[in-house]
């Protein structure tokens, strides 16, 4: 592998990823405004032969195109890519890879904490503490929802929605109940004590906590609307941890308000940083910054995977996880 082949990473990575990427190329980190400014972008398409994107920067398909381009491939730092108009990248002839796999267990474990913190009050409890508001322990004080053998409603079943099913069901004795587009062989079904259902207002109704592991994009965007929120039980909890526009987040915030359902836990939002402001003023559900992959583990693992993945592509083999 020759040190002039130029990789640019768009967002600073966990130190021993980007170590690992140094060793097999000539590697610039961006340290500026996050995310990285559309001018840059333009520049670096014509100085970089690869890029490292996350899933907050904005691709322009535009510049895909233009003239003298470098760039060979982008190399995505996470598993989803709903951030990159793939069809245009192809077009262009962009090679286009992510990061499968290695994030499942941090994203299923986020999950089954935001459920968990939500349907106990947890982050509540802590920020009371903190507050000066807990005068003393009494039998009324602060009531929340047991998980134990609740039903827990998963859409969509790949990697992530199978690892939080084993969590629930093997460790929380829980019945799982899930939409996956595709057929799932019912042995896996059967081993994580889980039944599909054919529609997703199937498992919205039969659920007491319902959590979204399905892809952004278009075919998902607002799959959990208005009319859908109704479907859910009032007792009932939704749990986000897949792409934030898979919600209507003006839908979600009105069902919390008039007790439609029962409370919410979000890592991922439409438009990230920014929070939609009913959610903010809400105590019925927890939010966190987008931290379902956020371990010092997964995200060097997560480097790990760019870097492979760039050099089968530079060695002329197919990368491994090219979409």
């Amino acid at each position: 592998m020759t040190s002039k082949i130029r990789v640019l990473i768009t967002t600073p990575w966990p130190q021993g990823a980007v170590d690992a990427m140094q060793e097999h190329f000539a590697v610039e980190v961006h340290e500026g405004p996050l995310p990285m400014p559309a001018e840059k972008w333009h520049a670096a398409l014509q100085d970089f032969d690869a890029i490292a994107p996350t899933v907050i920067d904005r691709l322009p398909p535009a510049a895909f195109q233009a003239e003298g381009r470098r760039t060979r491939i982008l190399g995505n730092f996470g598993v989803g890519y709903n951030h990159i108009d793939i069809d245009a990248a192809r077009a262009s002839g962009l090679a286009v890879t992510n990061t499968p796999g290695v994030l499942t267990d941090a994203t299923a474990d986020q999950a089954m904490g935001l459920l968990l913190a939500v349907a106990r009050g947890i982050s509540l409890g802590d920020w009371h503490v903190r507050d000066g508001q807990w005068t003393g322990w009494n039998p009324t004080d602060r009531l929340g929802t047991q998980v134990a053998g609740k039903t827990l409603g998963i859409i969509g079943f790949g990697r992530i929605g199978q690892a939080m099913a084993r969590r629930a069901h093997h460790g929380f004795g829980m019945p799982v109940v899930f939409f996956n587009r595709s057929q799932i062989e019912p042995a896996v079904s059967q081993g994580l004590g889980a039944q599909q259902l054919d529609t997703v207002e199937a498992v919205l109704e039969a659920s007491d906590f319902v959590s979204l592991h399905c892809p952004g994009g278009s075919e998902t965007h607002h799959l959990i609307n208005a009319e859908r929120l109704t479907r859910m039980k009032p007792t009932a909890f939704l749990i986000n941890t897949a792409r934030g526009d898979v919600v209507d987040e003006a839908a979600l915030v009105e069902a919390l308000q008039t007790g439609t359902i029962a409370g919410a836990g979000l890592d991922v939002f439409a438009e990230e940083p920014k929070v939609h402001p009913g959610l903010l003023a809400l105590t019925n559900c927890v939010l966190n910054p987008h931290l379902g992959s956020a371990t010092i583990e997964t995200r060097t693992a997560m480097g790990l995977k760019v870097v492979e993945n760039l050099v089968a592509f530079f060695d002329g083999e197919t990368p491994p996880d090219q979409l």
